[in-house]
């Protein structure tokens, strides 16, 4: 049987669609970072060998003074978080991106007992990283922004209504590595001697995990980064 140029259009236009929702799939940010991730050993951090690529899973504690998320008011290491606003343009609409804020600090990550320093940084961009949605709140047409919602629009000079009175529809949405959140890092592994000791802490020299010139920090509180041999460790 033979297929029509009529007939081969609709099964073109299916193998279309299946090919940008399996590359979407594939090439999303999670999945990016899950498989980056796959490559590196598991270690405890007692064992630690420099130079190799090394993957840990611990608690996040900071280093300084934590971040306070605008919404969730908790104290994290990194932070994003995004307010948008829906708007239409014809038979269409679309989030409009208002306000977009993203940073991370230095922190450690606890394991049974021992640390490893983690210096990501902005201005270098030496980390790529996923974060979990921790929150998400919506305003519209028939749903006033919260008090809390309200505070943060305030806050970053975003009004909640149209000139005519109306509620504009709004999205807030966070993410962010908590005090205390079980986390996975990869990177390269180090040792670094101290030249003052750390608050709480009794060592001469600290675990690291590092960047290079061609491997950047990995880092993401995915529970599937998790796996039973991290567990274990």
């Amino acid at each position: 049987m033979f297929l029509t140029p009529a007939s081969f259009i609709p099964i073109l236009i299916f193998s279309v669609v299946v090919l940008i929702i399996v590359l979407s799939v594939v090439l999303s940010r999670k999945n990016i970072v899950l498989r980056k991730l796959a490559k590196f050993k598991h270690n405890r951090i007692s064992q630690f060998r420099n130079n190799e690529l090394t993957k840990v899973t611990g608690k996040v504690l900071e280093v300084e003074t934590p971040f306070v998320a605008p919404f969730s008011k908790r104290p994290c290491v990194a932070y994003i978080f995004k307010i948008q606003q829906r708007v239409s343009t014809g038979k269409s609409s679309h989030w409009k991106t208002l306000v977009k804020k993203e940073d991370i600090q230095d922190f450690f990550i606890e394991q049974r007992g021992d640390l490893v320093m983690v210096k990501p940084s902005m201005q270098s961009s030496n980390f790529y990283s996923f974060m979990v949605e921790d929150q998400s709140i919506r305003s519209g047409t028939f749903k006033d922004p919260s008090p809390e919602f309200k505070k943060v629009l305030d806050e970053y000079g975003v009004d909640s209504e149209t000139w005519l009175g109306f509620n504009k529809t709004l999205k807030y949405t966070e993410r962010i590595l908590e005090i205390g959140e079980t986390i996975t890092v990869g990177g390269i592994a180090k040792w670094k001697v101290l030249n003052e000791p750390i608050n709480g802490h009794n060592y001469s020299k600290i675990a690291a995990l590092e960047s290079g010139p061609k491997q950047k920090l990995i880092i993401t509180d995915h529970p599937k980064a998790v796996t039973p041999l991290d567990r274990r460790l």
